[in-house]
């Protein structure tokens, strides 16, 4: 993206990887980088939100960019950035 800007787009670009996760994987996934040994607590009495979280990635492609990094990393870089 550092070759590129917002007037030479003309529209707003999802930034994502393509792949699907759920809240409770996520929450799986960061209860684990940052080492919580305790329970994570679901309210199934209150709606659970949108089916899918999916972002559209195919303008960003056209644009020949990809991410570099996977999420649980990117996670864990922050987390480990945060400690500092």
């Amino acid at each position: 993206m550092d070759n590129y800007d917002a007037k030479d787009i003309g529209t707003f670009v999802n930034i994502g990887i393509g792949k699907d996760q759920t809240i409770r994987e996520l929450a799986e996934t960061v209860k684990k980088i940052i080492g919580f040994r305790g329970n994570i607590d679901w309210d199934s009495s209150k709606p659970d939100g949108t089916p899918q979280k999916l972002l559209n990635v195919e303008k960003l492609h056209k644009l020949e960019w990809k991410n570099k990094i996977e999420l649980d990393e990117g996670i864990k870089r922050d987390y480990d950035w945060y400690k500092k």
